[in-house]
């Protein structure tokens, strides 16, 4: 097996257009656990991790774009889950959630978002809060650059859109404008892959709410029935402004939808019942504890002394 380490940008562009068969890797938490266990034998290792472009991280400022109306912050594809946690808990609540359960402090200091995306696993902690959110990630080739919108960039079970030429450089995520919450099922309360999960993300300004679902599908999924209906109860009855709380029925209707969004499978961590029947708690839950921050006008939606875990 062959180690490439490009010595900046351009040569690793390069260097992936030249031997496209090469595996990026920069944190490396899951593909060494991949190599080191048999699952898989690349012809070539291409090393990111010594890459500054990849590790910074930027905050765009607002322009006009009503999908961003707050700006975004531009992650680096190696910036890793533990700065995430410590300096993006109010731009970015939701992902910030979602990095503090994965792994051991030891792997959210070396796995990234970017990682995450590029492994495009099913399971992976970070992809419903950029379901919810409205990321979209920054592919460059030789070839120039292009921005995927997170909607459309997972394609089968680990199989992500990138040309076989590509590397992620960024992930470019809305700031948050409402509370936003993750919430995922495991048989532990950490170091465990979730057998669900769960983002949710309230976007008052164009009264929209965004739901991600993890480890349901084949791929990371949006519940847009279930989004297009709640977001419907909250317009019909002026309850953005008027903040009042969501009607039971109508909490309960969401979590059907949510529910309806998944085609979950029975495997050794969960039958897919299990999965429907725990979306729909963590959907009406993660729902509720938005909504309330809402309505204190809070922007951290954890519930006092609650963990992100449902």
């Amino acid at each position: 097996m062959d180690f490439l380490r490009p010595g900046d940008w351009r040569e690793a562009l390069a260097l992936r257009a030249e031997r496209p068969g090469a595996l990026p890797i920069a944190g490396g938490t899951d593909v060494m656990v991949e190599i080191n266990h048999g699952g898989r034998r690349p012809e070539a290792l291409l090393d990111l991790s010594a890459l500054a472009e990849l590790h910074a991280l930027e905050h765009e400022p607002a322009g006009e774009d009503p999908a961003a109306p707050a700006g975004r912050v531009r992650l680096g594809a190696a910036v890793p889950y533990s700065r995430v946690v410590t300096e993006l808990g109010a731009e970015l609540p939701g992902l910030a959630l979602a990095a503090r359960t994965v792994g051991s402090p030891q792997i959210r200091n070396r796995g990234s978002v970017g990682g995450n995306l590029g492994a495009a696993s099913p399971a992976g902690d970070c992809h419903p809060a950029l379901l919810a959110s409205g990321a979209e990630i920054e592919a460059v080739s030789v070839r120039g650059t292009r921005h995927i919108p997170v909607d459309d960039f997972y394609l089968g079970v680990k199989r992500n859109a990138l040309a076989p030429d590509e590397l992620i450089r960024s992930v470019r995520v809305p700031r948050a404008t409402g509370p936003q919450q993750f919430s995922k099922v495991g048989p532990r309360n950490a170091m465990v892959i979730a057998v669900c999960a769960v983002a949710v993300a309230l976007h008052p300004g164009r009264g929209g709410v965004g739901v991600g679902i993890g480890s349901a599908a084949p791929t990371p999924v949006r519940a847009r029935e279930a989004e297009e209906y709640i977001a419907g109860v909250l317009a019909d009855g002026d309850l953005w402004e008027r903040r009042d709380p969501i009607p039971p029925a109508a909490a309960r209707r969401f979590a059907e939808l949510v529910a309806a969004a998944c085609s979950p499978i029975d495997d050794v961590r969960g039958t897919a019942a299990y999965r429907r029947h725990a979306v729909a708690v963590m959907a009406r839950r993660t729902l509720g504890w938005c909504w309330e921050a809402h309505r204190a006008g809070a922007s951290d939606p954890r519930p006092e002394g609650g963990a992100p875990c449902a």
